[in-house]
């Protein structure tokens, strides 16, 4: 049976349980998937201190190393092939795959990097306060990964194998974005017929059925160098340029659209006394639909030709990151089959969308249904007072577990 094929049956699944409506198919909980992610509660949040208790900052090959290691000897007791992909930092990505007798083939994505620089776990190692699991990459995306590797557990528990294939990805590299990372991202998702992204759940308890891709503006201002003092009239002042350029191109977004544009890296001169000659700007850029990367990198190049400064030279450009992950009928039906499943928790999702960008744009970008935020439930994100909830991992593993299971087929 070809992808496309297998989609389309995928899509059809999704429909009939849709048209059987959630509350007669998804009534009672499944008592043993419960009682699996009841009962590896303790032994799930052990690993997520064990995770976080290491630095794996981007390009830390170290922490990342070691990361992997630890996920890899979990999946590799689970039965899984162990694929290393290399990474262009000397970091490496894992790619661990199950063989079922079904017909369904599963991407799981999750990732091991995190914003945080060395020294941050010892700094603020794990623990447990009110509720909440503290520590640097908690939620983002440790708990992502202990998320699936547990719901991977809970299935072997079953003996369940009514799947062609489900393969877990976990990047090195999410954080910051690589070319080899966004390589295997897209070639293994075109492979699959659906993806489950591990990326946290939002604090509201939600599922994330759109993103926002990612750019990058660089603004450069050539000017002319004079004595700061004795003849400014005689230079021309590129950080003065920059700043009038960052405060009209700033506006630049379109809120109706989800589009926005903030200046965050400036750069400009290294002496007091010294008119500066050169001066960059960097905004992150980021945008709902595809065509509005397009609008903001003419508008760049046409409102910057407003100079304050004359004989100064402006040059713009816009380097697209992550694509936009929209909202389609295809995640639409995931997100009913997700609501459907928590339900028999008698818990509700919230449909949330990001102005975040992740693996899930890759994976969707190639036409593979794709939902997000299956990780653990926290908040905080990317700050010191990054949080999981504790009580979100059983009914996040038991989710997981249960979307498997439902898109399998069974």
């Amino acid at each position: 049976m070809t992808i496309n094929a297998r989609r389309s049956r995928l899509a059809v699944s999704l429909g009939l349980s849709l048209a059987l409506g959630a509350s007669a198919a998804f009534a009672q909980p499944n008592q043993q998937v419960l009682a699996d992610a009841e009962q590896y509660k303790g032994e799930a949040l052990k690993l997520l201190e064990r995770l976080v208790n290491i630095d794996s900052g981007s390009g830390y090959v170290p922490g990342l190393t070691q990361v992997g290691d630890i996920a890899i000897d979990e999946l590799q007791k689970l039965g899984a092939t162990i694929e290393k992909v290399p990474n262009s930092d000397g970091t490496q990505h894992v790619l661990a795959t199950f063989k079922g007798t079904g017909k369904a083939k599963i991407l799981l994505m999750a990732h091991m990097d995190t914003v945080f620089k060395e020294g941050s776990a010892a700094e603020r190692p794990f623990h447990i306060k009110d509720g909440r699991a503290y520590g640097p990459g908690v939620m983002d995306d440790k708990g992502g990964i202990v998320a699936g590797i547990y719901a991977l557990k809970v299935l072997k528990n079953l003996d369940f194998k009514n799947y062609a294939q489900i393969t877990f990805l976990l990047d090195a590299s999410e954080e910051t974005g690589s070319d080899a990372a966004t390589d295997l991202i897209k070639k293994t998702a075109k492979a699959h017929d659906v993806t489950l992204n591990l990326e946290p759940g939002r604090p509201a308890d939600g599922l994330v059925v759109w993103r926002k891709g990612s750019a990058t503006a660089l603004v450069e201002v050539k000017g002319k160098a004079a004595h700061a003092g004795v003849a400014p009239e005689l230079g021309r002042n590129a950080a003065m340029e920059a700043a009038h350029q960052i405060l009209q191109l700033g506006k630049l977004g379109d809120a109706e659209k989800k589009t926005t544009i903030n200046f965050t890296v400036l750069k400009a001169g290294d002496r007091t006394n010294v008119i500066p000659d050169q001066a960059t700007a960097k905004a992150d850029v980021r945008a709902a639909v595809p065509e509005e990367f397009d609008r903001i990198e003419k508008d760049l190049a046409r409102v910057s030709k407003d100079k304050l400064i004359a004989d100064t030279e402006v040059t713009t450009s816009l380097q697209r990151g992550l694509p936009p992950m929209p909202q389609t009928k295809e995640s639409d039906r995931l997100m009913a089959m997700a609501q459907g499943i928590y339900g028999e928790l008698g818990r509700k999702l919230t449909e949330e969308g990001s102005g975040g960008a992740a693996d899930a744009s890759l994976s969707a970008g190639v036409g593979t249904p794709t939902l997000d935020g299956f990780g653990i439930v926290g908040g905080n994100i990317h700050t010191p007072e990054e949080y999981a909830e504790v009580e979100s991992v059983v009914p996040r593993i038991y989710l997981l577990s249960r979307m498997i299971m439902e898109l399998a087929g069974r």
